[in-house]
């Protein structure tokens, strides 16, 4: 397999097969590759894992968000596409799902549609309905994001990392909000599925067949424990089902 440029978009967390089935997990809004992480011990011998590193964290901690779902979509394209041509499966969780999306649409119109797209925690695209959380003073817009369970205790308790980390969560969920599908875009003839946390608050679920008109391929959908980071819950099963995606 082609390597992927050191701090570029997608990492490489297990190097399968290269003629084989390739994951690769899109995070949500302020989240890193490493979110996936627990994913390399569920994943079976052959397939590989790859993963989304936004810039503005983790190792790209230095470089500037990008605000725009489908700009982040054409730079995870383009990456994908200077590997050889291989299987991908796109899984992309809340904000990941729509860059997940757009970034099927792209390796579509270049001759290498995925097997399948998976959306999790994520209205269909155009759909979000709080479009100005974003825009809330700091200590209401951190407590909110606290509660959603995102954000672990020692790291909502730090002043100096919440600092650090609300302008980058601003960036990413101002990327959701501004985001609306392009007029006239062809439907993807992938399977595309569905993945709710049962009481997410911020995910309507009978809203969530509305991902049906994305694609000709079929849409199917189900529903986790977990609330909006159900990913967290169960993920060996997550990653079973994940797998199972694709043409019948």
């Amino acid at each position: 397999m082609s390597r992927i440029r050191e701090r570029g978009w997608v990492r490489s967390m297990i190097a399968g097969d290269p003629a084989g089935v390739r994951v690769v997990c899109f995070p949500h809004s302020g989240g890193s590759g490493v979110a996936f992480g627990e994913w390399s011990a569920a994943v079976p011998p052959g397939v590989s894992l790859m993963a989304v590193q936004y810039p503005g964290r983790g190792d790209r901690f230095g470089e500037p968000p990008v605000d725009d779902v489908a700009a982040m979509a054409g730079c995870v394209a383009a990456e994908l596409l200077r590997l050889p041509p291989g299987d991908h499966v796109l899984f992309g969780h809340s904000l990941g799902a729509l860059v997940a999306y757009e970034t099927a649409l792209l390796l579509r119109d270049a001759g290498e549609e995925p097997r399948a797209l998976c959306v999790s925690a994520a209205l269909p695209p155009g759909s979000m309905t709080n479009r100005g959380v974003h825009l809330a003073p700091d200590d209401e817009f951190w407590s909110t994001l606290c509660a959603l369970g995102g954000i672990e205790p020692a790291v909502a308790e730090n002043a100096e990392l919440r600092d650090l980390l609300l302008p980058v969560i601003r960036s990413d969920l101002r990327a959701h909000a501004t985001y609306r599908p392009r007029p006239g875009t062809r439907p993807l003839s992938c399977p595309v599925r569905s993945y709710h946390g049962a009481g997410d608050p911020l995910v309507e679920q009978d809203q969530l067949a509305g991902w049906a008109s994305v694609t000709s391929g079929g849409f199917s959908g189900t529903v986790r424990p977990g609330g909006h980071f159900h990913v967290t819950t169960d993920v060996a099963e997550l990653v079973a089902d994940v797998l199972s995606q694709g043409p019948k």
